[in-house]
């Protein structure tokens, strides 16, 4: 989801990591945050204008105007400066917020368009440019699939947590197709470059898992696990 919690949007500092607590008396915690988004402004520019592959980190450490050093005390690595994971914490609160009596898979859904549809967690223009810029890399698509695999894995955690019960293969592959479908409606919107509303291309992906399972039930089964 966005960086309020799953793979899109930020729930702290800019370009996707959590702020470190630093006393904020020291002054030392709006210069971190100043580096951080400057680090993350300058990568954005270089992968906009040479694409990702093509950029390394001693050139986004330039562009920046700090040392490679102190690049990577903000980011692990170029691909988390456009890429983030979302915490537990934060996957259990957004699905929290959902009505408890709802199939784990409308429950992921809604949690997506409730977090694509409130409000952006960053500017805008970063949002879209980070996932435009995931959308132009192939191994970032396919790193893309990866967090939406953890992330469905701490979805699948909670739903323990919070049933008492263990999880089942249903479990695994209903968390597991919802939050693929969520991350193909990401892409979609990123591939048209914004041209389509977030909420409408994330909704097409829900709607086409949803339809593609009815067609795959018997007829007079149970509706699929949504």
């Amino acid at each position: 989801m966005r960086e309020t919690t799953w793979s899109g949007r930020r729930a702290a500092g800019a370009g996707g990591q959590t702020r470190p607590v630093i006393d904020a008396s020291s002054g030392r915690s709006a210069r971190w945050e100043s580096t951080h988004r400057r680090i993350f402004a300058a990568a954005l520019r270089l992968f906009q204008e040479h694409g990702f592959d093509a950029v390394g980190v001693s050139q986004i450490a330039a562009e920046a105007g700090v040392s490679v050093p102190t690049f990577y005390a903000h980011y692990p690595s170029k691909e988390h400066v456009v890429m983030r994971m979302a915490t537990p914490a934060q996957t259990a609160a957004v699905l929290a917020a959902q009505p408890a009596e709802l199939p784990l898979g409308q429950r992921i859904r809604r949690a997506a368009l409730a977090t694509v549809g409130g409000g952006l967690g960053e500017d805008e223009e970063d949002f879209t440019a980070r996932w435009q810029v995931i959308a132009s890399t192939p191994a970032l698509r396919h790193r893309a699939a990866e967090f939406e695999r953890a992330t469905a894995a701490m979805v699948l955690e909670h739903l323990s947590a919070t049933t008492g019960r263990p999880i089942g293969p249903t479990d695994t592959v209903v968390a597991g197709a919802y939050l693929s479908a969520y991350t193909a409606g990401l892409l979609a919107w990123a591939d048209c470059r914004g041209e389509r509303p977030i909420v409408a291309c994330v909704e097409e992906a829900f709607d086409a898992l949803e339809d593609a399972w009815s067609t795959l039930s018997d007829p007079g089964s149970a509706a699929p696990p949504r």
